[in-house]
């Protein structure tokens, strides 16, 4: 039967719990719980704990939060093993053992969930630990820490009370910093808060040790189902199954006086990807203080505090002993995970102490640098490079940057938390950012330091900046993960939410207001700022030679307009996917002539409007095939209902009537005719080829006429697929493509040169798929337009879902949104039922997915699965889908 609890540090190795390899697997023990286990394993300091698995909090969960007796007595085993290694014992008045209380799920979660730091002091204990440590003040702080996160944690009180308390103590002392408060200074305090707890409880603060590890115990489990857990999940796409586990570890102290400190540290620069470490460092201060802006940090090295022209010595100066052992353990946990490692660690009176590793948050432009260096170094090979790469990240280097050259009014600056370039307008709060965000406007979310309440907010805002906490605070470390630009730590910043203003120096603003941020200087300046389009050379450029060579699929793109091909083929597309000839009806200067084409009352009207859309498809062509000469590009046929192009309102019938000579209530009624109850599922796609052929057969001719010319003029090979939209049937296929035939015989006569062609149909009809065999005896090829397929086969309309699909996924009914990642287990069988039963008819079926998924990483794992040909994705998502399909070939 598998252990719930496993042992790590001390006398562990011995073990038999922690000789189980579960009690090294990250799903079992999570992230936090299986690199602390690791740690220990190979020698490194690490104060001893105990770890409760993941799949104890799912079935907590899922039970209502009780707790069995057969894990309580687990859990006083495991503690027993603290107890015999540490020398202490858990409550006892004379010598106390503390431990701390964090969460670990099997990913990172920066921020999300919850810990308890000096779990064990009570009145009694409290006196224990000043005789022991022989620090009275020391004592006392830590008893008010507790209490205050506790409360926060687990009793689930207003913080802000314990805050307020807290500044008004030190005013009334004229004190600016925890660190200058007295051990008296603490007593006063701990009895205020504990007033406060009993004042909002309406009992005492809890004083029995064993309660207060289980009530610790019971709010890391409660906190994956916390609100701001769930949004981050489904931020980033982590199953809400997965469950996290606790970790319970003896306490190591930073705050024990001057040779005592604690800090937070990479193996690398995570912003850069420089080979150089990285991080920040207290001394008399416990890891929260780092992270949450309260004292601002110090530099680790003795470079980096040079090069901010800082005055307060780095670690590397003021304990060069420690800082020594610590960049060994740097060197030695970076060879033995191969990766960048992000780093907790305390000194208590000169000796360092292990408390985290894990592999760190990085941007997409470190994670490029160190993913190719690492290479070069030897750590890793090609293959391990591009796995390691999330393809979504790209999606950070793939936007325009702040222009050099542009006129900038600096307001202040902050700390570079995360490059990039954002502006928008001033909101103060999360819930604002996101609902002007849903109205389309940018905003930079501004705040004086962000909270995993925030999250949100965070994810809507284009960038974000705080008043306080340094380069890894909450704001830094959650914003690179988001691939947002934020600048940190704005010291010149003050802001009042009473009157939605702030302040920067000498300079007032108000919500609302433009702003923009560089992400990579720390600059903040006032209005909109222009910017530039990137350049993808460097190791972008290497990753993705690397990641050509490893795929098997081919990347097109969804484009429709000469630009978007240029672009796409800048980011390496290899054809296009999907040209959608509806966006080119739209413009102005020919909606008239489709107009006119769509209220006509026969044949002859409808064919005097094709007469002037003629030469405008055919121009449209040209620019295309000319971009993307010698690469397929595949062409679909007029798909939307009509209604979209109709006249709206008694302005655009009366110019409609004045263009054409039509009356303005002829034009009404033959509009009203048209109505549709439910258009999406009307009269459109290979339904108007049936019903108006000569619509398709005019854009065919303007397909083989364009793609004849170009050929000529540059003796490229130009081929044309041509694709009929939304058949459910063979006999559809079977009609329309005798129209598209006799069309390019007639074209090719008339111009003297004969073309290579296809002929080809979306599936994107359950019965398409369905009939899948029967419908491939007359397509050369299959594009999957998995859009309208998730909308026909789950019954919902993609333009409607976003008011309760994000409902759904929290609940778990569907893991992701699934038109923006492919419903694997419903749509995907039709997906794989389609091209099974296509290609037993004919082998050589070529098969592409042309719907949003086609670049969202995940959906094409699956299409590698499948055995599809290619993926078509937008312009932007090209480099994305490249990595997402090597990843997925190496898989394999």
């Amino acid at each position: 039967m598998n252990r719930q609890v496993y042992t790590f540090g001390g006398n562990a190795g011995n073990d038999v719990r922690n000789d189980d390899p579960r009690g090294r697997d990250k799903v079992v023990v999570g992230g936090k719980g299986a690199n602390l286990a690791e740690m220990a394993g190979i020698g490194l300091p690490v104060p001893p704990g105990f770890t409760i698995t993941t799949e104890e909090c799912v079935k907590y969960l899922a039970e209502g939060g009780d707790f069995s007796d057969a894990l309580r007595a687990d859990v006083a085993e495991a503690l027993t093993h603290i107890e015999k290694t540490v020398g202490k014992a858990f409550g006892d008045a004379a010598d106390p053992l503390l431990v701390s209380v964090r969460s670990g799920a099997r990913v990172s979660m920066p921020g999300m969930m919850d810990t308890v730091l000096n779990l064990g002091l009570n009145d009694a204990t409290v006196e224990g630990l000043t005789q022991t440590s022989g620090d009275e003040r020391f004592a006392w702080d830590s008893y008010r820490r507790f209490i205050q996160m506790y409360s926060d944690v687990v009793l689930g009180l207003d913080h802000g009370r314990f805050e307020e308390a807290l500044e008004i103590a030190k005013e009334d002392n004229g004190y600016m910093n925890d660190v200058e408060m007295t051990a008296s200074n603490w007593k006063a305090v701990v009895r205020e808060y504990k007033g406060i707890v009993e004042e909002q409880l309406g009992r005492p603060f809890p004083q029995d040790v064993q309660e207060q590890l289980w009530g610790a115990i019971r709010a890391v489990f409660d906190s994956w189902d916390s609100d701001r857990a769930r949004v981050y999940r489904r931020l980033n796409d982590i199953p809400g199954d997965w469950g996290t586990a606790v970790n319970v570890q003896a306490m190591v102290f930073g705050n024990m006086g001057d040779t005592s400190a604690t800090g937070v540290a990479f193996t690398r620069d995570p912003a850069t990807g420089e080979k150089a470490y990285y991080g920040e460092w207290l001394v008399n201060a416990q890891g929260e203080d780092v992270v949450a802006g309260i004292r601002t940090p110090q530099y680790l090295t003795k470079a980096a505090r040079e090069r901010a022209r800082a005055k307060p010595l780095s670690m590397e100066e003021a304990m060069p002993e420690a800082y020594t052992e610590l960049a060994a353990v740097f060197e030695l946990l970076e060879k033995h995970y191969r990766d960048m490692q992000d780093i907790e660690f305390t000194v208590e009176r000169g000796k360092l102490w292990m408390l985290q590793t894990r592999s760190g948050k990085r941007t997409a432009k470190a994670a490029l640098k160190m993913a190719v260096e690492m290479v070069d170094e030897g750590l890793i090979d090609e293959a391990t490079a591009i796995v390691r790469v999330d393809p979504m990240a790209l999606d950070q280097l793939l936007h325009p940057t702040l222009d050099p050259k542009a006129p900038r009014d600096i307001l202040g600056k902050g700390l570079p938390a995360s490059p990039g370039a954002a502006s928008g307008a001033i909101v103060l709060d999360a819930d604002t950012a996101e609902k002007r965000a849903e109205m389309g406007e940018a905003v930079v979310l501004v705040r004086v330091e962000t909270s995993p309440e925030d999250i949100h907010g965070m994810h809507a805002a284009r960038g974000i900046l705080t008043a306080r906490g340094g380069m890894t605070s909450h704001a830094a470390v959650v914003a690179r993960g988001m691939g947002r630009p934020c600048v940190s730590g704005a010291s010149g910043l003050s802001i009042d939410m009473k009157s939605r203003t702030l302040r920067m120096g000498n300079r007032a603003l108000k919500e609302g207001d433009v702003i923009t941020l560089d992400g990579a200087t720390g600059d903040i300046m006032a209005g909109e700022v222009p910017t530039i389009e990137p350049e993808l050379a460097g190791d972008f450029a290497t990753l993705m030679v690397w990641a050509d060579k490893h795929r098997r699929m081919k990347v097109r793109t969804n484009a429709e307009t000469p630009a978007d091909c240029r672009m796409a083929r800048q980011f390496g597309a290899e054809g296009i996917g999907l040209c959608r000839t509806e966006h080119m009806f739209f413009d102005a200067g020919r909606i008239s002539a489709v107009r006119q084409m769509i209220l006509a009352e026969d044949e002859g009207g409808r064919r005097a409007a094709l007469t002037k859309l003629l030469p405008e498809q055919r121009a449209d062509f040209i620019g295309i095939f000319e971009v993307m000469a010698g690469l397929p590009v595949t062409i679909r046929l007029l798909d939307p209902p009509l209604h979209e192009f109709l006249p709206h309102g008694d302005g655009e019938f009366a110019e409609l009537s004045d263009a054409i000579g039509i009356g303005v209530e002829t034009l009404k009624r033959r509009a009203e005719e048209l109505h549709e109850f439910n258009p999406m599922l009307g009269h459109r796609g290979c339904r108007l080829g049936i019903t108006f052929p000569e619509i398709y057969e005019m854009q065919a001719r303007a397909i083989f006429e364009a793609a004849c010319d170009v050929a000529a003029a540059s003796g490229e090979a130009i081929v044309p697929e041509v694709m009929i939209p939304l058949v459910a049937t063979r006999r559809e296929l079977q009609i329309l493509k005798k129209v598209v035939d006799e069309t390019a015989v007639r074209v090719f006569a008339e111009k003297g040169h004969v073309l290579d062609y296809m002929v080809g149909t979306m599936i994107e009809l359950p019965r398409a798929a369905l009939m899948a065999g029967e419908i491939a005896e007359e397509a050369r090829f299959f594009s999957f337009g998995t859009n309208d397929l998730t909308q026909t086969t789950l019954g919902v309309s993609r333009d409607d879902a976003a008011r309760f699909l994000s409902p759904y996924v929290e609940k778990g009914i569907y893991p992701r949104d699934p038109f923006v990642s492919l419903d694997i287990e419903g749509v995907g069988q039709l997906v794989q039922m389609g091209a099974e039963r296509g290609r037993a008819v004919r082998c050589d079926l070529k098969l592409g997915i042309c719907g949003e998924h086609g670049g969202d990483p995940a959906s094409i794992a699956f299409c590698e699965k499948v055995g599809l040909d290619y993926v078509s994705a937008s312009p932007y998502r090209v480099p994305i889908a490249r990595l997402a399909a090597a990843q997925a070939a190496l898989a394999k």
